[in-house]
């Protein structure tokens, strides 16, 4: 589950996140922290079970859940035609 951000997405990192920026439609897009783990991990190259081993080691949850989590996030990015 490769994760990559179109040509118009800028991305920055703030305290709490990080917000992406459609320069297209001009919507901003305030990721928390889980989600900018998430990204962080496939952006870098990691598959989802890096990604959701990520959330379990950093939040302490379950890896069911965390998987989950991760595909509903990348279905979301993938949908508002952020990411492909």
């Amino acid at each position: 589950m490769p994760l990559c951000f179109g040509d118009h997405v800028s991305t920055a990192e703030t305290g709490y996140g990080t917000v992406l920026l459609d320069e297209q439609s001009g919507r901003y897009w305030e990721l928390n922290p889980t989600a900018s783990l998430v990204v962080r991990t496939l952006l870098d190259g990691g598959e989802a079970g890096d990604a959701a081993a990520a959330l379990v080691r950093e939040f302490d949850i379950d890896q069911a859940q965390a998987l989950r989590d991760v595909e509903t996030l990348v279905g979301e990015l993938r949908t508002s035609g952020l990411a492909s």
